[in-house]
């Protein structure tokens, strides 16, 4: 018997987690010898270069006039989120340990659901409900376990 192949969502989701924990590593690595805020400019101007030199290589970019106001409103709003996801961080990073910080930031996780349900009015089933459970006390045990 064979698998079913994933589904494009699932491939980009675990890419996502791998490159995620990467992230981990090198910034815990890249922070030891440089201010927290800065670095975490550093790694927003790269990602701003690598992004803008692919959209330009795939015909992605379209004019900004063309962007409907309540995307750039959200899209905003999401930025300045990100930012300051980034710059705590980082922060944690150059003051905990990898393996203990980016566990706590998986907490994100359980608040998308949440958020997910109060905002979006996304449901969720009594087995999606233990598995954020499940997340938020591994997140916690890993962190925080003896």
């Amino acid at each position: 018997m064979s698998l079913p192949a994933p589904s494009a969502w699932l491939v980009f989701a675990l890419l996502s987690a791998a490159f995620a924990a990467l992230t981990a590593i090198f910034a815990k690595i890249g922070v030891a010898e440089v201010n927290s805020n800065l670095a975490t400019l550093i790694r927003t101007m790269i990602i701003a270069a690598i992004l803008g030199a692919f959209l330009a290589a795939t015909g992605g970019l379209r004019a900004l006039s063309s962007i409907p106001a309540r995307s750039w409103l959200f899209l905003s709003l999401s930025a300045l989120a990100t930012g300051a996801s980034w710059a705590c961080y980082f922060r944690a990073l150059q003051l905990g340990d990898a393996a203990r910080v980016a566990p706590i930031d998986k907490l994100s996780v359980v608040l998308v659901a949440i958020f997910a349900v109060m905002f979006l009015g996304e449901r969720l089933s009594p087995a999606n409900w233990l598995g954020v459970g499940f997340i938020g006390c591994g997140a916690l045990l890993i962190a925080f376990g003896k």
